[in-house]
C-alpha cells in the first residue's frame, strides 16, 4: 500500500516547484491539471488545479517532522514564498504553523 496526498490549488506547476524546493521532493510527472512530486520513503504529493480559491481552514494538513531546526526550516520556507502563522508548544512538542504560497496549512514540527 502506498499513500498519496492530493492538494487542490490554482497553479499546480508553481506549487509542485515550491514543495520540491521546500522539502526535497523531485518532480515525477504531469497529466492535464495534475502535477506530482516524489521523495524516497515519503508520500507522493499530487497537485490538482481547480477553479475555486481556497476558503477556510484545511481539514487535512501536512506535519513535517524536521528535528531541532524548526526555525531554520521555517525561514527557508518563507524565503521560498510560504508564510509563517504561529509557533505552538504543546505536550512537549514544538511546531510552527506555516502556509504554502496558496494558503494551505503545514506544520513544521520538532518531533
Amino acid at each position: 500500500m502506498q499513500i498519496q496526498i492530493t492538494i487542490d490549488c490554482r497553479d499546480a506547476a508553481a506549487l509542485a516547484d515550491f514543495y520540491c524546493k521546500a522539502f526535497g521532493y523531485a518532480p515525477e510527472g504531469s497529466a492535464g491539471q495534475y502535477r506530482s512530486v516524489v521523495a524516497d520513503s515519503r508520500p507522493k504529493l499530487v497537485f490538482q488545479e481547480v477553479a475555486e480559491p481556497k476558503s477556510g481552514k484545511n481539514r487535512v494538513h501536512l506535519d513535517v517532522i524536521v528535528g531541532d531546526d524548526i526555525e531554520g526550516v521555517a525561514e527557508r520556507f518563507v524565503a521560498l514564498g510560504g508564510t509563517r502563522s504561529e509557533k505552538i508548544r504543546e505536550f512537549g512538542i514544538n511546531w510552527i504553523v506555516m502556509h504554502d504560497p496558496e494558503g494551505n496549512e503545514i506544520c513544521i514540527c520538532d518531533s
